[in-house]
């Protein structure tokens, strides 16, 4: 099939969900028509804003501290939406740059981004009353999305039944039972799209607005790093979607580009630690040097991978480096900090902790088996 069937819509006392989204002013300065670079003034103010927020947004969110509405007022969020609906349609390959800056100055931040544009890619294949309603307002940053749908791809995978599933009601609805074990900003989100089992062995992706009965969000969860993501589990006990949209061909992906992106960014964000020190101890050129090479490289391949597509085996493969080399660095920065770097509260221990956050985030089975063998010392298969 091409495209997504809309199944059937629910009233549900309107598209919008507690309206949890910000009061800002949009300047939209992010993205021009065709641009195949962000504006680099633009990108500089949010990096700058982002990076003096990323304190708080480590303990309260990018929702709570202002991170999230810094994208908004600058055309961030617009610039993953269609133009007929409400955006400024920037090409994959801009909103990589975009999102690499953005995980350089706050992983938090970023893992958001990540998480909102994934709902928002979901609800543009919907029907036109769904676009119509919903995404206006997530260009403009008036409500929030964020997306559950790790127990149809990486999570629960060795359980025997759903995480999640849904029932086809009689009069054309549907009813939702059980949980997404994985969810960011839940608590701070106006809906959630996530993905269920359907008894004939289907699947399909629903949006679920945070404020319909039977759904429960539990206390966002402890993590060895990230916590100011606030990723909670959501529980459903017979809850009414707002409407249901079927996967694209091939049935929902995970670890797609914009995961790389990210731990690239964080790659940075470790080299410039080294790079700092290297000021003071020319010793550390080398290693600098080393890792800018790779992170070169790799940016390179994914601008390419932007431009010009490629295979799920290749994108893979692609994931699987950049894992490998945000570890590594992390690793480097806090060898090199010594002691200091070890100590709560100082950058690379951060950094060190975040880096660990790859090895589990958004894995095929193809990519954590390919940081299993480089950690073991192994050769993948191919």
């Amino acid at each position: 099939m091409n495209g997504r069937r809309i199944i059937p819509l629910l009233a549900h006392g309107g598209l919008y969900g507690s309206g949890a989204g910000f009061a800002v002013v949009h300047t939209y300065g992010m993205f021009t028509r065709g641009c195949l670079e962000p504006d680099s003034d633009a990108l500089e103010v949010v990096c700058r804003q982002l990076a003096e927020l990323a304190e708080r947004t480590a303990v309260e969110g990018p929702w709570r501290s202002g991170a999230f509405a810094v994208l908004a007022r600058q055309g961030v969020l617009a610039g993953f939406i269609p133009e007929e609906s409400g955006g400024t349609e920037a090409g994959e390959a801009t909103l990589l740059v975009v999102i690499t800056a953005i995980a350089e100055r706050c992983l938090t931040t970023a893992l958001a981004l990540t998480q909102w544009a994934s709902a928002v890619r979901v609800i543009a294949g919907g029907p036109p009353e769904i676009r119509a309603g919903l995404l206006p307002p997530l260009a403009r940053g008036d409500t929030l999305t964020t997306v559950g749908i790790s127990q149809l791809t990486t999570s629960r995978q060795h359980v025997g039944t759903p995480a999640l599933t849904a029932t086809p009601q009689a009069d054309g609805s549907w009813r939702l039972d059980g949980l997404c074990p994985w969810v960011t900003g839940a608590d701070a989100s106006d809906t959630i799209v996530t993905g269920a089992a359907t008894a004939d062995g289907g699947q399909l992706f629903f949006v679920v607005p945070t404020n319909a009965a039977g759904l429960e969000i539990e206390p966002p969860l402890e993590m060895l790093a990230l916590s100011g993501s606030r990723t909670s589990v959501v529980r459903f006990r017979g809850v009414r979607p707002l409407a249901a949209i079927e996967p694209p061909a091939g049935g929902p992906r995970t670890g797609g580009l914009a995961t790389t992106a990210v731990a690239l960014g964080a790659t940075r964000a470790s080299i410039a630690v080294l790079h700092a020190e290297a000021e003071r101890r020319p010793q550390l050129a080398a290693i600098v040097s080393g890792l800018g090479a790779e992170v070169g490289e790799l940016a390179s391949q994914l601008a390419e991978a932007a431009a010009n597509g490629i295979d799920a085996a290749a994108r893979d493969r692609l994931r699987a480096d950049a894992n490998g080399l945000v570890v590594r660095a992390a690793q480097a920065a806090l060898t090199a900090t010594k002691g200091a770097g070890f100590v709560r509260g100082h950058a690379v221990e951060r950094l060190a902790r975040e880096s660990l956050f790859f090895l589990v985030w958004s894995c095929p089975q193809a990519v954590a088996t390919a940081t299993l063998c480089e950690l073991a010392g192994l050769t993948a298969a191919t």
